[in-house]
């Protein structure tokens, strides 16, 4: 058993691995697979042959700067799909207790206590003033 773990460990040495668009392909991968079994589509077999030639180049590939870059435009893009849904998720989850509001003169979400009626809040990024209603 070592002897294999330390040929992969030379065999791997030099090359890219996995990193955050790797996990994503793979992720891709699977859900297409889960996808295809119940929907059978002409495409989604070479959607996801693509996607495992494309994870499995990146995985073994010695070009390590070209693929940081891939890497780097591919996180510029995903950052803030993620934000926006790691904000739905707390949203979700707090949504006995707190309450979203944007400000109007920046823009900045607010997390505000859940307290019906009428209340002013003070911005913390822009320091304006502002009236908040919270219905429920």
């Amino acid at each position: 058993m070592r002897n294999i773990r330390e040929k992969l460990a030379r065999f791997m040495y030099g090359r890219y691995g996995m990193d955050e668009l790797s996990y994503a392909l793979f992720a891709l991968y699977f859900v297409l697979l889960v996808v295809n079994t119940f929907v059978n589509f002409r495409i989604f077999p070479l959607l996801i042959w693509a996607a495992l030639i494309i994870l499995t180049f990146r995985t073994f590939s010695r070009n390590i700067y070209k693929r940081r870059l891939e890497n780097e435009k591919f996180k510029k893009i995903w950052k803030p799909v993620k934000s926006k849904g790691s904000l739905t998720l707390r949203r979700i989850k707090e949504i006995k207790t707190r309450r979203y509001r944007k400000c109007p003169h920046c823009k900045c979400v607010l997390r505000l206590p859940r307290k019906t009626g009428k209340h002013t809040v003070d911005c913390p990024r822009c320091n304006k003033e502002f009236k908040v209603r919270i219905l429920c």
